[in-house]
């Protein structure tokens, strides 16, 4: 930590002529179990991890916020008074639209100048915008004098994410990186914005596998699986009204409304049925160690999202193959929204170094691309650094 500070600190005074007054930090997130369940209301398993997006910044006199990227290489300075969006530089939009969102809630900010660093793979499935979202709402509390409940820190940062950037997602994201909690996993129900606390034995150790296969959920993929899951409600409300989302359809009820679904709405349906039930059995298997139920429960979300929800990729495919006899590996499955970036895998803890080596070699075998695998723990949620 001192060495990143150290660092970012000499950034920032090559570029500001001063030294940083606050620091801020989110980190990154991981689901274990709940793929695409958060907007339909349903659950998540999730748990932050220890790679972070930090901000080194000083509060300003003006209204302006001048931010710049060390990881992007780039950077844009505009006024609190007009956060339109910027085409030129449009990482800078999380931040606009953070801004503009606290102030529609009434939140009176001051301006900023700022270093963005992060260790948080870009396009991976981990969460990286949500992590900037949060880290950005913590220093426009720190610079503006004011606290935000974390629960209205994720939801004004799923509005951003929603009506600003563009990409229709759920809650999860912001609602981990805000909530995250060290050495816990997070059982999130996405409807009440409520969450329990999950122990992850001891005998586990949560392993990213990035494929390094770019995902962008811009495109229409991403929106497709939603406005499916949405048709598949339209149907089943047909026979009972009180239906709002997937989340309160039990299975008796899809079985009886399925013929009625065309296809590739039943399949999107029934993962989503699934995977939600698969989110609440993990909870007891996670903290008991229960190395058979873990593969069972992994391997029937990973096959569920690839066959049913149709959200692999061929790279996932490869590394899902790689991960499956390294050495220690107890499960392993897909993790984010998939398309490519992250697998995720539960590994036995002496055996991670062996898991890794062999995953990179059996995956470069097979794709000619490298790999990059790293054990990561639970970290805190969203806040300011202090000391």
């Amino acid at each position: 930590m001192d060495d990143r500070k150290r660092f970012l600190s000499q950034e920032f005074e090559k570029r500001f002529g001063n030294k940083p007054e606050l620091w801020t930090r989110a980190p990154g997130r991981v689901d274990l179990m709940g793929s695409h369940t958060d907007y339909n209301l349903g659950y998540v398993m999730t748990m932050t991890i220890d790679r972070e997006t930090w901000l080194a910044a000083s509060p300003r006199a003006d209204r302006k916020v001048n931010i710049y990227s060390l990881d992007m290489k780039s950077g844009a300075e505009f006024s609190l008074d007009d956060l339109s969006k910027d085409e030129e530089t449009p990482w800078v939009n999380y931040v606009r639209a953070i801004a503009k969102y606290c102030l529609e809630a009434g939140y009176e900010l001051k301006g900023f100048n700022a270093i963005v660093h992060s260790t948080i793979p870009f396009s991976a499935g981990l969460s990286s915008s949500a992590a900037l979202e949060m880290a950005i709402a913590m220093t426009f509390q720190a610079v503006s004098g004011f606290e935000m409940d974390p629960v209205e820190m994720a939801l004004i940062g799923q509005k951003a994410e929603n009506q600003f950037i563009g990409v229709n997602s759920g809650i999860l994201d912001q609602y981990s990186s805000a909530m995250g909690e060290a050495g816990k996993t997070i059982l999130l129900d996405c409807r009440a914005l409520t969450s329990s606390l999950v122990n992850i034995s001891p005998e586990l150790r949560v392993v990213i596998c990035d494929t390094k296969a770019k995902r962008n959920l811009l495109g229409s993929e991403y929106d497709d699986r939603r406005n499916q899951c949405e048709a598949g409600v339209v149907i089943l409300q047909k026979s009972n009204p009180e239906i709002e989302a997937l989340r309160d359809v039990s299975f008796e009820e899809f079985n009886a409304a399925k013929d009625q679904m065309p296809d590739v709405v039943q399949k999107r349906c029934q993962f989503i049925l699934e995977e939600n039930q698969r989110v609440l059995d993990l909870a007891k298997l996670l903290s008991e160690n229960d190395g058979e139920g873990l593969k069972e429960i992994f391997t029937a979300s990973y096959l569920g999202a690839r066959d049913l929800f149709e959200i692999g990729a061929p790279a996932m495919e490869e590394m899902y193959n790689s991960m499956l006899n390294a050495p220690g590996v107890v499960a392993s499955r897909q993790t984010g929204a998939g398309f490519g970036g992250c697998m995720v895998a539960l590994v036995h803890p002496e055996k991670v170094a062996a898991f890794s080596a062999s995953v990179i070699k059996e995956y470069k075998k097979r794709t000619g691309l490298d790999a990059e695998i790293y054990a990561v723990k639970a970290s805190e949620g969203a806040s300011i650094i202090q000391g």
